[in-house]
């Protein structure tokens, strides 16, 4: 058996999925925070000094999955395991925020694609250069990837 505590708990504008932004580059300058559980904020020493962290946490209002979905972007089934739908079997989400600061254990963050109240699971900085890639594909998306800043959130998976 696999379990996974809380560190804290994301805070943003969003109280409902439907018409939230569906990842980070379509939630330019939305600011959020994450407060970490008072246990775990001795383990944020020296995070000031990333400018963008990963956070990773549990989809907390998603429930069930389906092997085949038809992702927000796009109007054809796809594999579940080819697209960032938020039902999954495991409901982890992972973002990529930037960090503006860090006071008494509260992160302040920007560009957020979050559901408020979401638990979260770890918080790693994010290094561009310990993952760094060439010849990358992105499958289906390449046709559809320029959409992602101007597309919300529907009720497709509730």
């Amino acid at each position: 058996m696999i379990e996974f505590e809380p560190i804290g708990i994301i805070r943003s504008p969003f109280t409902e999925p439907i018409g939230m932004p569906i990842q980070p580059a379509g939630a330019s300058g939305v600011k959020g925070t994450v407060e970490v559980f008072e246990k775990y904020r001795s383990a944020l020493k020296d995070l000031d000094g990333f400018s963008h962290i990963i956070l990773l946490y549990h989809f907390h209002r998603s429930q069930g999955f389906n092997s085949h979905v038809v992702p927000f972007m796009d109007s054809q089934p796809r594999g579940l395991f080819s697209t960032r739908a938020p039902r999954r079997p495991n409901a982890i989400g992972l973002s990529v925020v930037q960090l503006n600061r860090i006071e008494e254990g509260v992160l302040f963050i920007e560009n957020m694609d979050v559901l408020d109240g979401t638990p979260l699971l770890d918080i790693k900085p994010y290094v561009p250069d310990f993952n760094p890639q060439s010849d990358v594909r992105t499958g289906w998306l390449e046709q559809v990837k320029h959409k992602v800043s101007r597309h919300e959130a529907d009720d497709r998976f509730k």
